[in-house]
């Protein structure tokens, strides 16, 4: 047996063991909870109006979010 039909058979006993199994087991395997982190992202205070922000625009079209005249060298887009 060939290094590939070996590889193959492999692939294909663990698909048919997943299948089995999926069919076994109807709950999902996946929570329909997001994580935490996106959550807090969402969560995050955007700058107020009254801060003046860089404004500096990246080539994909966001924006610089840092304060107007920053001193550090890179930007921060969101």
């Amino acid at each position: 047996m060939s290094k590939d039909a070996a590889m193959r058979a492999m692939r294909e006993a663990r698909y048919r063991e997943r299948q089995e199994a999926s069919t076994a087991d109807s709950t999902p395997t996946r929570s329909a909870v997001r994580p935490a982190k996106a959550q807090a992202a969402k969560t995050a205070a955007p700058p107020t109006p009254t801060e003046a922000l860089c404004g500096h625009r990246s080539m994909s079209g966001r924006t610089c979010t840092r304060e107007q005249g920053h001193e550090a060298k890179s930007h921060r887009y969101s």
